[in-house]
């Protein structure tokens, strides 16, 4: 049956992938990657041998005609991203956003996205929460982080060890030193760690590690954060 599958894959720990998610990657005619050389990892350690084609930023305009035709023939196809459930700050809006227009069917499974877990382990609110992902390297930064210090609900921010320090620094700026928030690291692999404290300390704090790997950084809001006061 023609659809589009999107198929979460573990965020580290290679057994954090459902029983169905497995079963879609053997059925489907081929495997979207952003990474095929990642997925492929992925694929051997399930012992899955599948045509693969590249998905990403960099191609993903161009080649989202090709796979609406594809799926237009009667093929069967799973996008997964190198880590997580696809269109999260990875590729896969535009073809999802295709295959509506074209009323291709979609499914997306169940499974592994980062920000979940480091929010729960947080210790901040996690009723109402509003993510962010990866902030603007430069143009509409600054805007943003104005913007976003009166932001009344808790906030989940995507970052990589490049820009850490620099963030942490900012959010100190421009959300106040004292402001509580939680910094997780390499979720789900052996060195998984969450520091928790105000944002001035964890700035401290990271000044002095060796950083590396990929961060999910949580900051209370603004509303929150003036009770404290």
């Amino acid at each position: 049956m023609t659809k589009l599958f999107l198929v979460p894959t573990p965020i580290g720990n290679l057994e954090d992938i459902t029983l169905r998610a497995i079963r879609i990657l053997k059925e489907a005619d081929i495997i979207l990657a952003e990474d095929t050389r990642k997925t492929g990892i992925l694929l051997k350690h399930l012992a899955i041998e599948k045509k693969m084609l590249s998905h990403h930023q960099f191609n993903e305009h161009k080649i989202v005609q090709q796979i609406i035709d594809r799926l237009k023939m009667g093929e069967c196809i799973a996008l997964v991203s190198d880590a997580g459930t696809p269109s999260i700050s990875d590729p896969g809006f535009l073809l999802i956003r295709e295959c509506i227009k074209q009323e291709i069917d979609i499914e997306c499974l169940p499974g592994p996205t980062a920000f979940i877990p480091a929010l729960v382990m947080s210790g901040i609110p996690t009723d109402h929460f509003i993510f962010e992902g990866f902030l603007p390297h430069k143009k509409g930064r600054k805007s943003r982080l104005e913007r976003l210090s009166e932001q009344p609900y808790t906030m989940v921010f995507y970052e990589s060890p490049y820009r850490l320090i620099k963030t942490l620094e900012q959010f100190v700026e421009y959300f106040g030193p004292d402001r509580k928030a939680s910094v997780s690291k390499e979720l789900t692999k052996i060195y998984e760690k969450t520091e928790r404290g105000t944002l001035i300390q964890l700035a401290e704090r990271f000044k002095s590690e060796s950083i590396k790997g990929e961060f999910v950084i949580i900051v209370e809001g603004y509303t929150l954060c003036r009770r404290h006061s």
